[in-house]
């Protein structure tokens, strides 16, 4: 494929790189990569030893020496001519998203998007890392704080962005003076390959030295674990699965290490007698079946007030039998495959679970067969009537199942099931009543990092700070001040007379 050729794909492919130079390993197994959309075999990827990881960090530690030296607004200006590269490769490396991943080939686009948004936020951001100057109450004595770069950043990325997690934190770490390392998931090597790629030029025509953009592709057993318990990493982005998050979590506080945690979501839209029926039905439909119900924002739970909940569903449904499930190349198809077959399990799993608690499948839930599907990762999203009191509705399932639950009374009822999860990172409601709509922003409403009005529970844009509470695990990437988690703080005390005044009136004379 003519793509991959423009991205640099070989049919072989190095699993580690410094910069610009790839190791040459082999005998770490292959990983060899095929398209979910169509079964049909990419390309192969050696995976990376621990001597490659141990090289890395060399090369990282003598580039932060200099990295952290220049000035923040020329790491910016690197930063503006990755943006550029990707919007020059914007076409193709969408498209190799979409076709590894098998998200629509719109959103593989808007994630590459999104990418470029990034760069474009991170070089306004490389001149604003304020401080903040406070007044002292000693005579003659001036008092700020301010930031330093933190030294070597890992983003460790999950299967459904291929890219763009790695870019959220990447760029905001270049701009602040750190080094990055990605570690990208294994069921999708070849994008972050390729976003290797794309780069490089920038590191070549810049005359930067190795180190400051590295990846490497390699076990989570061996790779992913030295790397959690690794000093020389001060700070460790994990997107994942709550489980995966809480294991690294607990390793990187051993050492007292900083980790950015964006976890699971069990994403909830509360719809009210006073919501536009009209605007909210594509939020609900794109939140719940948009890569699949394979994002952690997607939408899996419904909570509608009663007196609306059989217009809802029905127009649920309708919405849903207008759904054309296909190879995600093809932009005509809204729904594209699951990652891999263990995916599908899952997804049948949970609808055969939820029905044994007493839930009602009312649409989908089949796995299709056929030519087309060959793959066998194509399902037809499933919409479940259910309680949210159930085991398998208080669990995410990484897969287009939406619940829809039925709430009675005040709003307030509805805002207690949906904060009624363990999960805590993305949250919506339909309503035109204003009281409605402040009580759910306020500190009585939504629980989660994410709370949205009128607008579905996914697609956050760049700007604000992205992530969640309770077992989403807190982290925080992306816009606003998320820049400070990728730098150390300090404050300082500086004493312009000729006297030493102690602070809280202390006398201490010899």
């Amino acid at each position: 494929m003519e793509f991959l050729k423009r991205l640099g794909i070989e049919d072989k492919n190095f699993g580690c790189c410094t910069g610009t130079v790839w190791n040459n390993t082999t005998d770490q197994g292959e990983l060899k990569i095929y398209s979910p959309a169509t079964g049909e075999f990419i390309a192969s990827v050696y995976q990376a030893s621990e001597n490659d990881l141990n090289n890395l960090l060399d090369v990282t530690d003598k580039a932060f020496a200099y990295w952290r030296t220049i000035p923040a607004p020329k790491r910016g200006e690197i930063v503006r001519q990755i943006a550029n590269k990707l919007r020059e490769f914007k076409k193709d490396l969408g498209t190799l998203v979409s076709f590894e991943m098998g998200k629509s080939l719109q959103e593989g686009m808007g994630e590459v998007q999104e990418m470029i948004d990034i760069c474009d936020f991170a070089v306004g951001q490389s001149r604003q890392l304020y401080g903040f100057t406070m007044q002292s109450e000693r005579p003659m004595h001036r008092m700020y704080d301010q930031y330093h770069p933190l030294g070597t950043v890992c983003t460790i990325s999950a299967f459904n962005f291929p890219v763009a997690v790695w870019s959220w934190n990447a760029m905001i770490a270049a701009v602040c003076g750190d080094v990055n390392i990605w570690k990208p998931s294994s069921k999708v090597p070849l994008s972050a390959i390729a976003c290797q790629n794309i780069l490089k030029d920038v590191l070549i025509e810049n005359n930067l030295p190795e180190g400051i953009f590295t990846l490497i592709i390699g076990k989570g057993s061996t790779i992913g674990e030295k790397i959690l318990n690794e000093k020389r990493i001060p700070l460790i982005s994990v997107t994942g699965s709550t489980n995966v998050g809480r294991h690294a979590a607990e390793v990187i506080a051993k050492r007292f290490g900083r980790a950015i945690l964006e976890l699971g979501g069990n994403n909830a839209i509360i719809m009210t007698p006073d919501a536009d029926l009209k605007m909210a039905m594509p939020a609900v439909v794109f939140g719940a079946v948009g890569t699949a119900g394979q994002r952690c924002t997607t939408t899996r739970r419904l909570i509608v007030h009663e007196s609306i909940y059989d217009k809802v569903k029905d127009a649920l449904i309708k919405a849903y039998s207008g759904l054309k499930i296909g190879n995600p190349l093809d932009e005509k198809n809204h729904v594209g495959p699951l990652i891999d077959k263990t995916a599908v399990k899952d997804f049948t799993n949970a609808l055969k679970l939820v029905q044994e608690e007493g839930g009602k499948i009312v649409y989908g839930g089949t796995v299709l067969e056929g030519e087309q599907y060959k793959s066998g990762s194509y399902v037809v999203p499933a919409i479940v009537e259910a309680e949210n009191h159930y085991k398998i509705v208080q669990e995410e399932t990484f897969a287009p199942i939406l619940y829809l639950i039925k709430y009675f009374g005040e709003v307030k009822n509805a805002i207690e099931l949906q904060n009624s999860v363990v999960q805590g990172l993305s949250s919506s409601i339909f309503t035109n009543n204003m009281r409605e709509a402040e009580l759910f922003l306020s500190a009585e409403g939504s629980d989660c990092g994410i709370a949205n009005v009128n607008i579905g529970t996914s697609g956050a844009e760049i700007g604000g700070a992205f992530g969640g509470e309770k077992e989403t695990g807190g982290g925080r990437e992306s816009g606003s001040d998320a820049w400070k988690t990728y730098m150390r703080r300090q404050t300082n005390t500086i004493n312009f007379g000729t006297k030493l005044p102690l602070a809280q009136g202390i006398k201490f004379d010899i």
